[in-house]
């Protein structure tokens, strides 16, 4: 019997989402971000938004509009009940299309790092496309405190099943951002949930 496609493990998450939603306090991460845009309201694009917790749910509850890209379905039958305002788009990252500065901010939460790194750079420079001038770009990245290596492409067990993680050395992300015209704002390691990740904040330059 073959593994589970990563697609397979994030719909069977959805089953145990409700005992696990809690976990996962990223307060102070969103505030952060919020300061950072200002008074500006907008239109946010969430990929990997799973059921819309915190992320998409806090943009909504500030005014903005939310699009939300996932490629489980199960997970975005969740989205439906807790953030029912959200526009949802069943789908890879990878695959979407968006018109040129479509949105004011762009996150990608425990998502990116399940893309092999050798599509990172192509991903950075469609989200630098996508982000209006001064637009932020948020995510999360995988690096050796949690992998164990200072680039990692391969499988790790998370709550029981193998998934896929993949990421390049932190020197080797901030040339991919700069070659994409993303300007980095903050990085931060935060210990969020018993898991350590690099979080960066980006900008598109006015």
């Amino acid at each position: 019997m073959s593994p589970p496609s990563l697609r397979e493990i994030y719909d069977g998450f959805a089953d145990t989402y409700e005992s696990s939603r809690g976990l996962f306090d990223m307060s102070a991460v969103l505030d952060d971000l919020f300061q950072r845009l200002g008074e500006r309201h907008g239109h946010l694009l969430d990929l990997g938004c799973g059921a819309g917790e915190p992320c998409a749910r806090a943009f909504v509850d500030r005014g903005w509009e939310v699009t939300g890209v996932d490629f489980s379905s199960r997970m975005l039958d969740l989205a439906t009940r807790y953030v029912p305002e959200m526009r949802r788009i069943k789908a890879d990252m990878r695959e979407v299309t968006f018109p040129p500065a479509r949105f004011a901010a762009i996150t990608a939460i425990y998502s990116l790092f399940h893309v092999p790194r050798a599509e990172h750079p192509a991903l950075f420079g469609r989200f630098r496309d996508w982000l209006c001038p001064g637009g932020r770009l948020l995510f999360t990245y995988a690096i050796r405190e949690y992998t164990g290596a200072d680039a990692f492409e391969g499988t790790l067990e998370f709550m029981g099943q193998p998934l896929f993680y993949s990421h390049d050395t932190p020197a080797g992300l901030r040339r991919s951002l700069a070659e994409a015209g993303l300007v980095i704002e903050n990085e931060r390691y935060r210990a969020i949930g018993g898991e350590t990740f690099l979080w960066v904040t980006a900008a598109r330059p006015l």
